[in-house]
């Protein structure tokens, strides 16, 4: 019958060691994984804690719609797809063949109406000169008529007692009521010469308003002439450009969009239940899907005065019977702190993950606190 040696001493020594060993490397571990949960825990309740994040958030731009003011066919498109216009650049032009003869009939209409005025205002003169003339011949009709009754009061005595004859005195009572009969003319005469000064003053009137009436048709002829070259509101690139030379357009068509690429900022939809401990002038980390790896800085600038669905096209109706409490958001703008170089690459529409540090509100919130327990 064979007997089973013993393990030999060399061979224990080594199992005990590697064991020893591995015991080692466990508690190396553990002690790593315990350091490691103390940072993250430190981390999280020094910063992770107060960080509110979304994925909900897209970069805007207040882009401007390019409308024509005034109706015609396109004669000249003077930018192309995508291109970088300045402030005041010229974007196309309308046939001002149109407008050109508007604004020379406004003018001749203007002129017109000054010619009028100065008639008018010449006939007015004459008026006057007139009307001085009538009363100048009222005041002699006045003065003969009363050197005639004069006459008839000195000669109507002596008539009586056979000194002046019957005949005289005849002649002086006719002489005296020509008189009157001249100085009542005179004095129509007078009546209607201030008659015609007053209605040439109501056609000089009439006239000067039909001068305002011409010069502010002058006025929005030079607009209209002016408004068929469409500029560039603000500085940006070109987009969504449909205009062709020869097209014909209408007041308010849509031409092209000028997006202000350089003032780009982020619109990120935060729940409600994150928005409490936001605070305008709160920093933000931005990573936008367009440029991976790389952190960009912001910082909240404003909050919507209502949730997405207040400004809703057809916002949502809760008082019924079916009732599905949803979890709303709120658009929070922040501003976007990056260089030139980074802006270039910054376009409206793009996805960004977001994350704000809401660390700042930790006094408002106790302040809130305190204020709640105290009612």
């Amino acid at each position: 019958m064979a007997v089973t040696a013993p393990p030999s001493g060399g061979n224990a020594g080594e199992a005990a060691s590697s064991k020893t060993s591995r015991k080692r490397v466990l508690i190396v571990i553990g002690i790593v994984a315990v350091v490691a949960g103390i940072v993250w825990g430190a981390r999280w309740w020094s910063v992770g804690r107060f960080i509110e994040s979304t994925d909900d958030a897209y970069l805007k731009a207040d882009s401007v719609t390019i409308a024509p003011k005034v109706s015609g066919y396109i004669t000249e498109v003077l930018v192309g797809d995508n291109q970088a216009v300045a402030a005041g650049a010229p974007l196309a032009r309308l046939d001002t063949r149109q407008y050109q003869a508007s604004l020379d009939q406004a003018k001749a209409t203007l002129d017109a109406r000054a010619a009028d005025i100065q008639r008018a205002e010449a006939d007015l003169y004459q008026q006057h000169a007139n009307a001085e003339q009538t009363k100048a011949q009222a005041e002699v009709s006045r003065v003969s008529l009363a050197h005639a009754e004069d006459d008839v009061r000195r000669y109507r005595p002596l008539v009586a007692t056979g000194a002046e004859t019957e005949e005289r005195l005849s002649s002086l009572i006719s002489t005296r009521d020509q008189a009157k009969a001249t100085l009542a003319a005179n004095l129509a005469a007078v009546k209607s010469a201030q008659t015609q000064i007053g209605a040439t003053e109501a056609t000089i009137a009439q006239a000067r308003a039909q001068l305002e009436a011409a010069q502010a048709q002058l006025n929005q002829s030079k607009l209209d002439l002016n408004d068929t070259t469409l500029y560039s509101p603000l500085a940006g690139r070109v987009g969504d450009r449909s205009v062709r030379v020869g097209q014909y357009v209408q007041p308010g068509t849509r031409l092209m969009t000028v997006v202000p690429v350089t003032s780009v900022y982020l619109e990120a939809n935060f729940k409600e239940t994150q928005v409490g401990r936001m605070r305008i002038g709160q920093p933000a980390t931005l990573h936008v899907d367009a440029l991976k790896g790389t952190d960009l800085h912001g910082v909240v600038e404003s909050f919507s005065p209502g949730t997405g669905a207040q400004f809703a096209l057809l916002p949502p109706e809760n008082a019924t019977g079916n009732f599905t409490k949803i979890v709303q958001r709120v658009p929070v703008r922040i501003r976007v702190d990056t260089g030139p170089e980074t802006r270039k690459v910054l376009l409206p529409g793009l996805s960004v993950t977001v994350e704000v540090d809401t660390k700042s509100a930790s006094d408002d919130s106790r302040r809130i606190d305190a204020e709640n327990r105290h009612e």
